[in-house]
């Protein structure tokens, strides 16, 4: 008996199949991207003809890392990585007759800024969401009428203290030691923040529940806070009032 050939409606289903498949591959391929003329593993998508890639992959690809606490996300690179890019050979120029010899100047080192190291930079971001969490707490305590007491944010202290602590281990710039010296002054704030309201509910002393609405220390805690992480995204120190 012989099979029946294929009918056309099967022959034209089949072409649909291949063809949805050659799209697919091309979809599909790999776009290589070049940093400073060294070819990377890093993946690049095109979206309405613009390239993007993982903020992530980028990093690591440079020696760098990526880390975040709330609104932040910090892109740390190697210090120097500009200066070791590669430059184009400088122009030939007309050769000029040598100088007469002098008495040669003594040699100035560039100032230097590196900022905050990478590892002083993710412990103190750390230590900010510690901080967070403890202010979180003291905040929710005190706006619900949950008893305060030293236990209840005993918790979020004895992270902060060991967090502030690696945070010291840490810093090796002369920013990264100035920046501790502000995560030290607001770790202080918070411990008095949390002593003054737990002493006040051991004293029987009412509590609104806006109280830290009208709070100074607790304001410019809260402002200090907004500050660290903004100079955290830069990555370089400065210095605010609120943070002492």
């Amino acid at each position: 008996m012989f099979k029946k050939p294929p009918s056309l409606s099967t022959n034209f289903a089949l072409v649909l199949v291949i063809l949805v498949g050659v799209l697919s591959l091309r979809a599909a391929e790999k776009h290589t991207l070049i940093i400073n003329g060294q070819s990377t593993d890093v993946p690049v998508i095109f979206v309405a003809d613009h390239p993007y890639v993982g903020l992530e992959d980028l990093a690591k690809a440079l020696n760098g890392s990526v880390s975040s606490s709330g609104p932040v996300v910090a892109l740390s690179l190697p210090v120097g990585l500009a200066d070791r890019a590669p430059s184009p050979p400088p122009a030939q120029a007309p050769a000029l007759p040598a100088p007469a010899p002098t008495e040669a100047a003594p040699t100035q080192a560039a100032p230097s800024n590196p900022g905050f190291s990478r590892d002083f930079l993710n412990a103190g971001i750390e230590q900010m969401s510690t901080l967070r969490e403890w202010h979180t707490a003291l905040q929710t305590a005190i706006e619900t009428g949950i008893p305060l007491s030293e236990g209840l944010l005993q918790p979020y202290r004895a992270r902060a203290t060991t967090n502030l602590r690696f945070a010291l281990v840490a810093a090796t710039t002369k920013a990264d030691h100035d920046g501790y010296e502000l995560l030290n002054n607001v770790y202080v704030n918070m411990g008095k923040l949390s002593d003054k309201y737990v002493k006040m509910r051991a004293n029987l002393t009412y509590i609104a529940p806006d109280s830290l609405q009208n709070d100074e220390l607790n304001r410019r805690i809260i402002n200090c806070g907004r500050f660290l992480g903004a100079m955290a995204a830069s990555g370089q120190f400065s210095d605010d009032g609120s943070c002492h």
